[in-house]
């Protein structure tokens, strides 16, 4: 999904489960706490969706509906739904987001050829069918001919073609032009490189309804990645009259269930249901307000005083309560989401394999998933999860070590790069604003500091900048989550080729990328991301922590909530909000 503000969703708790080990350590942990101790009021008033939407102050029309057709629930009068949605989006062009903040909007104003379902599974959309030929170098996609852009124009196959011609444009710049080469559409490579134009991307409108791909090699799943934005339709006027500016309110055309009504820059977010959506009549909810609230406690205590329907996180430190408190509000679902640490290879030291390995070992996964996250976090030590359909997980030796064991090898390692008391390894951690990366961060360098004697100085950025500095490669090693874009390993491992636009630290290895690019083209794919993984546990270019999971605050009122979707895609126009 995508580069991700994956947050640390869990909380610290007193009790103790086990001894931890390390005075410094220890020193860690109580300072991660004393952050959280301005917590939210344990008095929290009842949330029963009316007060977040009248307080969103959005002129929003009564609901065309008194009860909900399937299930009869009596609806609230005004659905004005209210979503916490962690920052700023950088950008609401479909073709140039590339964080989560930005496509959990993107996706409410924007639907591609497919959809994701309640439980992950790739539901029909703007295509109503698909078909393979050719050995599957060839797919086929029926379009629905009651398909409109909100200006009344008919969406058709070749809003398709300049979406994706857009995608791969290196005029366009989009970080996820590598996307559109990973699923193997023809040219797509050459094209980005600057070697070919963009209309000889391996896509045409067979006719306004009919959108035809041609691959390089075949691949199996290409409807499961057409769920990302990357690959929805672009609308051509609005582009080429508008230019940068076509993503503002009153001059974006969309084609989703809602519509861009308006943008208050670090305040709110408005958009207001589509009527010229082909499934208008089953949308519900008729404004959806986001929330670019950047500190998550600051989140939690909106969403305790009833201005909020659903948050996007929870702070680490209220997890424990919140489960005694409000069990039935806190959703906990296991997600396709890795939080790790990437190193940037170009810059020393980490342009030493020995160095990177040592910071790899020393982390103390158990105590972090077992004292900060509390989230039924699995520790991880490879890139891909192990819940990735079809996916043969396996993991390198050294997660079978102790953790003593580990932390020995550390130092040998670290010692070997040349590192010890009188030369000690100093760098800088960067994370994104947020207190949960926080104390993730101070721990993680504590840990580093009692083994390691490394001298760790933790510096944060705000989502935009620390975005513009990752890709930059202004960072040393910093904070990175990553959420599967579809439900198969290559989601994950092609993060990490050379051409990747996520790519931002630098490691190439010719093996991984060819051992990936020879997977698309196999009926079994596996021993490939196995020996791919394999090359990562040596190289060590990202430090993986825990398997995340998708927590976040639903209020009682708010129905529809994906909550067994591993993909974590929210849909505004599957929910409604129930009167008191």
């Amino acid at each position: 999904m995508t580069a991700t503000k994956l947050q640390i969703t869990t909380g610290i708790t007193s009790r103790k489960t086990r001894p931890i080990h390390g005075l410094k350590t220890r020193a860690a942990l109580a300072v991660v706490l004393s952050l959280f101790l301005i917590a939210c009021s344990d008095d929290y008033p009842k949330d029963d969706g009316g007060p977040a939407s009248a307080g969103a102050d959005v002129n929003a029309p009564k609901s065309r509906l008194l009860e909900h057709p399937e299930t009869g629930e009596r609806l609230a009068e005004r659905q004005v739904l209210v979503r916490g949605n962690a920052s700023e989006p950088a950008s609401l062009d479909p073709q140039l987001v590339q964080d989560s903040v930005g496509g959990a909007i993107v996706v409410d104003l924007f639907e591609g050829l497919t959809r994701s379902g309640p439980r992950g599974d790739t539901e029909p959309a703007m295509a109503t069918s698909w078909a393979s030929s050719n050995n599957n170098l060839t797919w086929t996609f029926q379009l629905r001919d009651d398909g409109r852009w909100s200006d009344g124009s008919r969406v058709t196959a070749q809003d398709f073609v300049y979406g994706w011609r857009r995608a791969v444009d290196p005029e366009v710049g989009s970080n996820y032009a590598y996307y559109i080469e990973s699923a193997g559409v023809a040219n797509a490579g050459e094209i980005i490189a600057g070697e070919k134009a963009p209309d000889t991307l391996g896509v045409r409108a067979v006719d306004d309804f009919t959108f035809e791909v041609t691959l390089d090699e075949p691949i199996t799943y290409l409807p499961d990645m057409t769920v990302h934005y990357t690959m929805f339709p672009a609308p051509r006027e609005a582009i080429e009259a508008h230019g940068e500016d076509w993503t503002r309110p009153g001059k974006m055309v969309s084609n989703g269930a809602y519509t861009l009504n308006a943008w208050h820059i670090g305040e709110k977010l408005v958009a207001a249901r589509n009527p010229r959506y082909w499934g208008d009549d089953s949308t519900i909810i008729d404004r959806v307000v986001y929330l670019p609230i950047e500190s998550s406690s600051a989140e939690l205590q909106r969403y305790a005083s009833g201005e909020l329907h659903m948050t996007s996180t929870v702070p680490v430190s209220q997890m424990a309560r919140l489960k005694k408190e409000r069990p039935k509000e806190l959703v906990m679902v296991p997600s396709m989401a890795t939080y790790m640490y990437a190193f940037n290879v170009n810059r020393p030291p980490f342009d030493d394999v020995r160095v990177r390995r040592a910071l790899t070992y020393a982390i103390d996964r158990n105590i972090i998933v077992s004292y900060i996250t509390r989230g039924n976090q699995m520790p991880a030590f490879t890139l891909t999860p192990p819940y990735v359909s079809g996916f043969d997980f396996r993991q390198p030796e050294y997660a079978t070590w102790s953790q003593t064991r580990r932390d020995e090898e550390a130092r040998e390692a670290l010692e070997e790069a040349g590192y010890n008391e009188d030369n000690p390894l100093e760098f800088e951690l960067l994370y994104n604003t947020d207190e949960s990366h926080k104390a993730l961060a101070i721990v993680v360098s504590q840990m580093w500091k009692e083994k390691l004697g490394a001298k760790v100085t933790i510096s944060n950025l705000e989502w935009k900048t620390f975005l513009s500095e990752k890709q930059a490669g202004n960072y040393g090693i910093a904070r990175f989550g990553w959420k599967g874009d579809y439900n198969e390993a290559s989601t994950f491992l092609t993060l990490l080729t050379s051409d990747s636009g996520n790519n931002d630290g630098g490691w190439s290895n010719e093996t991984y990328d060819q051992l990936l690019l020879d997977a698309r083209s196999s009926d079994d794919p596996n021993p490939y991301y196995v020996r791919a993984e394999e090359i990562l546990w040596q190289a060590f270019p990202v430090v993986p922590v825990y398997f995340n999971t998708t927590v976040a605050l639903v209020s009682p009122s708010l129905k529809g909530y994906p909550e067994k979707n591993p993909r974590n895609i929210v849909y505004s126009k599957d929910m409604y909000i129930t009167a008191d």
